[in-house]
């Protein structure tokens, strides 16, 4: 009987000594995520260059910045009149989540714009702001957009307008 003492005592002795040299600690996390307001665009206003004048011999360029204010440049055969017809920079309301900032990605290839059979061409993009933006502490900014309009010589009179859409793209950086 001593001996089987011994041997129970000496057991658990040794299960004491192992669970003691194998010690554990746990702890918790918790898992959380927060849904912002998607982002979103809304045209409020068309790209429109207004009324141009051009020359039978040379044609020009007619750059809109993103303020809505138009210079000519290019040849030198284009002229803007003092009747200036509509004049304005493309207009969008951006709106998403309050204070968080997102990229514009703006057209970089040509648009065509047409009256009948004939053609001009627009370019060279250009928004405010430019590259990024930031959403006010209400989530709305206004994003303004001017391009280039090339004008041959000798333009065929007529209103010009496109077929296909300007896309003006934003996301969330």
């Amino acid at each position: 009987m001593k001996n089987i003492s011994k041997v129970v005592l000496a057991a658990a002795v040794m299960i004491g000594f192992s669970t003691s040299s194998f010690a554990q600690a746990t702890a918790t996390a918790s898992a959380s995520a927060t849904i912002i307001t998607p982002i979103s665009i809304t045209k409020t206003i068309d790209l429109n260059f207004g009324n141009v004048a051009v020359s039978a011999t040379t044609g020009g360029t007619v750059i809109l910045d993103p303020t809505g204010s138009r210079t000519t440049g290019g040849g030198g055969g284009v002229t803007l009149p003092a009747t200036t017809g509509t004049v304005a920079a493309a207009s969008f309301d951006v709106a998403g989540a309050a204070s968080f900032t997102y990229a514009i990605t703006l057209p970089t290839s040509t648009v065509t714009i047409s009256s009948g059979s004939n053609s001009m061409n627009v370019t060279t993009f250009t928004s405010l702001p430019s590259a990024t933006g930031t959403l006010s502490s209400g989530g709305t900014q206004t994003l303004t957009v001017g391009a280039t309009l090339a004008v041959a010589a000798g333009q065929a009179p007529g209103s010009y307008t496109n077929t296909t859409a300007i896309p003006v793209t934003v996301n969330y950086n």
